[in-house]
């Protein structure tokens, strides 16, 4: 459990119809083509993206943080939570939350199981910013989106920090 924090999504799916939503922290990326994220096995969710193989990841902000967070404490299959957040639909079917600021839309390759968990391999079809996160060359800004992190062994919610340098600058100051 050393490699958190990650940033926090807020998972919508469609599931019998409706729009689902589900708070993940156990997400990454596997490579410059795919992401991935990893879902308990009884999960309501689950049920959505293995029935329509496509899913959003919504960037959970800080202004989202206590809707995020409800939609990650009940479950869908007790509660409708379709209500939570306002969403368009993309291309795919996928419900997009209008409130994130960055959304990808994706569709499942595959599907990796180990004990108590399904690890939903992604392919990201389409992603959607708002001008505001993103710097003049048109990439994401994340001094201005800001995303919430989840670190996993205290379960705490933490806002992005300092930058310390640029990639690989510390090199130089590597003594032999």
């Amino acid at each position: 459990m050393a490699l958190y924090p990650t940033p926090l999504v807020v998972v919508g799916v469609m599931v019998d119809g409706k729009a689902n939503w589900l708070l993940a922290g156990h997400v990454g990326i596997i490579g410059h083509d795919r992401v991935m994220v990893s879902l308990a096995k009884p999960h309501y969710t689950n049920k959505g993206v293995k029935e329509n193989k496509v899913l959003s990841m919504n960037i959970v902000t800080e202004e989202m943080l206590p809707a995020a967070s409800y939609v990650g404490k009940v479950s869908g299959a007790k509660e409708d939570k379709a209500g939570v957040f306002e969403y368009t639909t993309g291309e795919s079917g996928a419900p997009l939350l209008t409130a994130s600021p960055l959304t990808m839309e994706c569709s499942v390759v595959d599907i990796y199981e180990t004990d108590g968990f399904e690890s939903f391999i992604l392919k990201i079809d389409h992603t959607f910013a708002e001008e505001s996160v993103l710097n003049d060359k048109g990439k994401v800004d994340y001094h201005s989106l800001k995303p919430v992190l989840f670190e996993m062994p205290t379960y705490e919610y933490i806002k992005t920090g300092e930058v310390l340098g640029k990639c690989l600058s510390f090199a130089d100051q590597y003594k032999k």
